[in-house]
């Protein structure tokens, strides 16, 4: 069974290199709908596992990294594939959304 890979400032930029389409989710741990959304995150996680990389990444640990992206509300799923951001969904929305979308880089 696969889980999302916590994620953070050391570890970040390798995840991306692993040449899998790669969906992170930015979150806080006092974040209601970040916590709301977690389940469909592990979910995605053990769906997806071999095609697809999920991680998780909290924006107070690991500032920087949120910064970088722009990331101003949470929670905020950003979408790479070839190590480059190519989409982002901000904000609690459906898991059929997140998959539809990760399911696009993989196609």
């Amino acid at each position: 069974m696969s889980t999302a890979k916590i994620l953070d400032e050391t570890d970040f930029d390798t995840e991306l290199a692993t040449g899998k389409p790669v969906m992170v989710d930015f979150y806080a741990d006092w974040c209601a709908p970040c916590q709301v959304l977690a389940p469909s995150v592990e979910k995605i996680a053990e769906l997806y596992d071999g095609r697809a990389s999920v991680g998780k990444l909290n924006v107070d640990a690991s500032g920087p990294v949120a910064a970088r992206f722009g990331i101003q509300g949470i929670p905020t799923v950003l979408f790479f594939k070839d190590g480059k951001l190519v989409d982002r969904v901000v904000g609690l929305v459906p898991e059929t959304e997140l998959t539809r979308r990760l399911d696009s880089l993989i196609e």
